[in-house]
């Protein structure tokens, strides 16, 4: 029997995985990794392991979760060391407990290796803190991305009123309904919005600002996509005075408003 390493290997910035990730990179005999994981990272890998790409677009799968559960199984089964290398963090929106319940189903032995997670990370490199004594005390990660056979189970109340900072995954897309449900249920309009685009990628990296009232705007006419980040809450005030990863690379543009 082999062994399955589940990865995270950060929000996209090469020397953000861990040295654990790293290692389970270069020792393995297989990895199967996503879309949105830098891959740089692939060159670590031995001259003969065996790479399958496995990541996903919107409406485009490459390989079905499903088929993944499967494939990190058979080649356990033939005693492969086996990387399964995912973007952020494995147990964060990146279905790794689905692929751990599979293995253990089957008795395969394997571990998992968090990353750090583009929720924190990315803001990070846009010059916000997700926390900050005067102006956020708490704080939420939240999926923007509403599954086609369920209804929405977001509990868009307590956010708006009980959370001082939001971080909302791939919600690019649902955008016009995310900034609907936080002021139906009391968010001031001028809470301070970003969105963050490719975090953490020096060439990638685009940040734009704005309120609840005006950002939906500024997103359209900048063409901002996923993958993004959106934050909200004051926290996003202090882009102006700590900013720092964009400003060391002048060919990225911005737009406040």
């Amino acid at each position: 029997m082999g062994k399955v390493y589940i990865v995270g290997a950060g929000p996209g910035d090469i020397d953000l995985i861990t040295v654990k990730g790293l290692r389970c990179i270069e020792s393995a005999d297989v990895i199967l990794y996503d879309r949105l994981i830098n891959k740089e990272l692939l060159s670590y890998a031995k001259k003969d392991a065996k790479l399958i790409f496995c990541g996903k677009l919107p409406q485009q799968h490459a390989m079905i979760q499903e088929h993944i559960n499967q494939t990190l199984v058979s080649y356990a089964q033939q005693g492969l060391t086996v990387t399964r290398l995912k973007g952020g963090d494995p147990f964060v929106f990146g279905r790794g407990a689905e692929e751990a319940e599979m293995l253990a189903k089957h008795q395969i032995p394997f571990e998992v290796i968090p990353g750090i997670t583009s929720g924190i990370a990315a803001p990070a490199y846009a010059g916000i803190p997700v926390t900050h004594r005067d102006l956020g005390s708490s704080f939420a990660m939240v999926t923007g991305h509403m599954q086609d056979d369920k209804e929405d189970e977001i509990r868009w109340e307590s956010l708006a009123k009980g959370i001082d900072t939001i971080a909302i995954y791939m919600g690019v897309g649902n955008l016009p309904y995310i900034r609907q449900q936080l002021l139906k249920y009391g968010r001031d309009p001028e809470t301070p919005v970003a969105l963050i685009h490719w975090g953490t990628f020096s060439a990638k990296q685009k940040t734009v600002t704005g309120t609840l009232a005006t950002i939906e705007d500024i997103v359209r006419t900048e063409n901002i996509q996923n993958p993004s980040i959106i934050l909200v809450g004051k926290v996003v005030t202090l882009r102006e005075t700590i900013q720092w990863f964009e400003d060391s690379h002048s060919q990225l543009t911005e737009i406040s408003g």
